[in-house]
């Protein structure tokens, strides 16, 4: 399954008094255009009723792998999450798409798990939430069981550890990189849009930026990648030492670890993988316009800026700025383009982090036949007096709650729990840091919104894209203009 560079996720209601605004961090699609009442302020975030422990033991094996345990004895399950430190970025020339590829291969069994046996394994005790999921940075795996069935999951994910090549050959690569294949076609190269994302990318990334292409890959590269790839990256990437093991939920730590020794104790540890770690910014120095024939019916926008990784001064900011922009039926674009001047169907905004730096995106798909370019005028218009004037404490208040709700609801199941301190973790080398990822949001200032806005989203620094849509044009667009 291919993950996308998370943005920020959108959110339920979670169950504190405190958070009574049910909506999303960042990323805010809404359509009908009814009119916008305010959202009654919140309560002032940061009170004690948000504060949510995380404790956790982290201990080192001697192969080097990283173990994370996090009990938590509510309900009767455990959560198995393991992080590889591999994603696209890591890919090198040429082998575009292989991290994402070895994600599906990882599935087609192991030297004591046949092939397509381990979600049966899986499936006869009772697990959920099991997958696996590759972006930029990471690729990770991960189920949750019932709480005697731990031993099992560690089992299955130290034999695909220790041994995918006892059991992986050429047929199976093969069949996988024709799922793969498929899936591009289906999500990208035939899906109205699909291809935008990556035109955006090239313009945003030179060609030798890890982020320059997609995860999901390209076709010649994906074509080109042989059985012997395969080995080599197993060999360099798939080692105890580049990888990390949480277990959260119910269990007793002396056993828990008493069964990590037993399954992943034994592995031998692997040569540096050295994979990149960041920050490497984006050398954008000017405006780069590109224009995009599409197969579609409705006109489309995308204003693209290169801005600062997850957790680093102005990440946090930056989330706020979208909401504010485009959360909500009373948010500034929203009402601008949807409610009072209705030539828009729906606006997004969202701060899309990553290690080696993260990408702020607003996204106007038009009513057809809508002009872009006076969209693109009114965007421009609301970020300049959003640049100039603060928003109100309210306002700015409101986005703050959602970005904690938002955070706290992800913590409530185990699964999510085990996510966030594989993530904290491999992002800030300390799996504790929620509280202090709670406490970037809580600081925040109307000032600081403003300050965020005109330092990391300057008008002759981003990418403006606009797709017009054109009968005998591909559905996911095709470049006309501007940069390949």
């Amino acid at each position: 399954m291919l993950r996308r560079t998370p943005r920020r996720v959108a959110f339920g209601l979670v169950s504190l008094a405190l958070l009574a605004v049910p909506t999303g961090l960042s990323l805010a699609q809404v359509a009908a255009p009814t009119p916008p009442a305010p959202a009654p302020a919140p309560n002032p975030p940061g009170t004690p009723g948000m504060r949510v422990s995380l404790p956790f033991e982290k201990y080192v094996l001697s192969n080097g792998l990283e173990v994370i345990l996090h009990e938590d004895h509510r309900t009767p399950v455990v959560a198995v999450n393991v992080w590889y430190h591999v994603g696209s970025k890591d890919e090198g020339p040429g082998k575009n798409g292989f991290a994402h590829l070895f994600e599906h291969v990882m599935f087609q069994g192991s030297r004591n798990v046949g092939e397509d046996q381990f979600f049966r394994y899986l499936e006869r005790a009772g697990a959920s939430d099991r997958n696996g999921t590759t972006n930029t940075d990471r690729t990770n795996y991960y189920e949750t069981v019932p709480s005697g069935e731990l031993g099992l999951a560690l089992w299955l994910e130290s034999d695909r550890m220790g041994f995918l090549l006892d059991h992986a050959n050429e047929e199976t690569f093969k069949s996988q990189r024709e799922v793969v294949k498929n899936e591009r076609r289906q999500n990208y190269e035939n899906a109205p849009y699909g291809l935008v994302r990556q035109f955006v990318r090239s313009a945003l990334y030179p060609s030798t930026h890890p982020y320059h292409r997609l995860t999901i890959g390209t076709p010649q590269d994906l074509d080109a990648a042989t059985f012997d790839d395969v080995r080599a990256f197993f060999k360099r990437y798939y080692v105890p030492n580049n990888a990390t093991l949480v277990i959260a939920g119910d269990f007793q730590p002396a056993k828990a670890k008493e069964l990590v020794a037993k399954y992943f104790g034994g592995l031998s540890r692997g040569a540096d993988a050295k994979p990149i770690r960041g920050p490497v910014p984006s050398p954008l120095t000017k405006q780069i316009r590109l224009d995009v024939e599409a197969g579609v019916t409705l006109p489309r926008i995308v204003l693209s800026w290169t801005t600062p990784p997850h957790f680093a001064p102005g990440d946090a900011e930056l989330d706020v700025v979208s909401d504010v922009l485009a959360s909500g039926k009373s948010s500034r674009l929203y009402k601008r383009l949807v409610y009072d001047m209705q030539i828009a169907q729906s606006v997004t905004a969202s701060q899309e982090s990553a290690e080696l730096g993260s990408v702020f995106e607003i996204t106007v798909t038009l009513q057809k036949d809508k002009n872009p370019d006076e969209a693109f005028k009114v965007v421009d218009e609301e970020l300049d007096k959003l640049r100039a004037t603060a928003p109100d404490a309210a306002e700015v208040d409101r986005a703050k709650t959602r970005a904690l709700s938002g955070l706290v609801f992800s913590a409530e199941r185990v699964t999510g729990r085990a996510d966030l301190l594989n993530n904290y973790n491999r992002r800030t080398g300390d799996p504790g840091f929620f509280e202090k990822d709670l406490a970037r949001y809580e600081k925040v200032s109307p000032a600081d919104v403003t300050k965020a806005l005109a330092t990391y989203l300057p008008k002759d620094k981003r990418v403006v894209t606009f797709v017009r849509p054109v009968a005998d044009a591909p559905r996911a667009g095709r470049l006309v203009g501007g940069m390949p």
